[in-house]
């Protein structure tokens, strides 16, 4: 073989390298760690339908739930680190699972946030016929019965629980705790009773609200939700320590080369921005906020972990 027939091939080669680092003909798929009709699996199937748009590939959106996140971002680390399989996922699954339970990954050193597409905060709820019609009548209740009452979370060691210990110590209700898998079942219990308050996602809760099966008292985000703008947030409420806020996106391997970061970043940014996902994402309660600046994501993402751990240390959680 002649050099330039050589030099040609090689060529040849690198260019189809790119191109599979560019999606090239293989479908994009993005794993959710969770089962279906969740947020993160709401958000990618509202991003993906966009970015296959943008891209001109077929974007495949696949579940995996199950162990905190680990199965999917698993699944993840074990495809080629060539951007052709990216995990959706909220900033949980990096800042709070990894804190009270043992996961197979370093959520600082094997994944990296890639981008984010949205803003979530959670929403204090009760059954709609709790007496308490605001926030200081609510706790004024809960007091009234201290030890007796009950919060739920959708899940032990996330944020729902936080919130609710934190509520529970700082205004001396003495509330137990009620771990579910998931919001649907918590809910479930919350409008029967078996429980009394709940602080729960926007995206499960905000239809309940609007069809006026429940009650919303708070707002965990530093601003009010532009879905439930009458509700107060818990820092006006005078619990700032209650504000939280995650972010949903995109993670990938940490072993993803830098130029294909960096089409990744332009794709998302460009469909996320897209008036009509802007507006899908809001519909379902989320605050729609696109950020492609991996080092800043990353930088929040621990800062996060370390509020959450020393909350963890703090009330000594731990999952049974």
């Amino acid at each position: 073989m002649s050099f330039i027939a050589r030099a040609l091939t090689g060529l040849i080669a690198s260019a189809l390298a790119c191109s599979a680092w560019a999606w090239g003909d293989a479908p994009l798929k993005i794993i959710v760690p969770a089962p279906a009709g969740g947020t993160m699996d709401i958000v990618a199937r509202v991003v993906g339908q966009q970015l296959s748009a943008d891209i001109g590939q077929p974007v495949v959106v696949e579940n995996k739930p199950g162990a905190g996140g680990s199965i999917g971002i698993q699944t993840m680390l074990r495809a080629p680190a060539d951007g052709n399989t990216l995990v959706m996922a909220a900033s949980n699954v990096l800042a709070e699972i990894p804190l009270v339970m043992k996961v197979p990954f370093d959520p600082f050193k094997d994944v990296i946030p890639v981008a984010s597409v949205a803003r979530s905060g959670v929403v204090l709820v009760t059954a709609a016929d709790f007496p308490a019609k605001d926030f200081k009548g609510l706790v004024a209740q809960l007091q009234a019965r201290k030890g007796k009452s009950s919060f739920a979370s959708y899940s032990p060691g996330t944020v729902s629980h936080y919130a609710g210990l934190i509520l529970s110590d700082q205004a001396g209700l003495d509330m137990q705790h009620v771990g579910y898998a998931g919001s649907p079942p918590a809910l479930t219990n919350l409008l029967g009773g078996q429980v009394d308050i709940m602080f729960d996602g926007m995206l499960t809760s905000v239809p309940l609200i609007k069809s006026g099966k429940l009650r919303p008292y708070a707002f965990s985000g530093k601003t009010r939700s532009s879905y439930l703008p009458d509700v107060p947030t818990t820092t006006e409420l005078g619990y700032p320590q209650l504000q939280f806020m995650g972010w949903v996106g995109l993670i990938g391997s940490s072993r993803l080369p830098a130029d294909v970061l960096a089409k990744i970043h332009a794709a998302i940014d460009k469909s996320a921005r897209t008036p009509a996902v802007q507006q899908r994402l809001a519909e379902v309660g989320l605050e729609p906020e696109v950020n492609v600046d991996t080092p800043a994501l990353m930088t929040e993402t621990k800062e996060m972990a370390q509020r959450n751990a020393a909350i963890v240390k703090k009330y000594d959680i731990k999952l049974n």
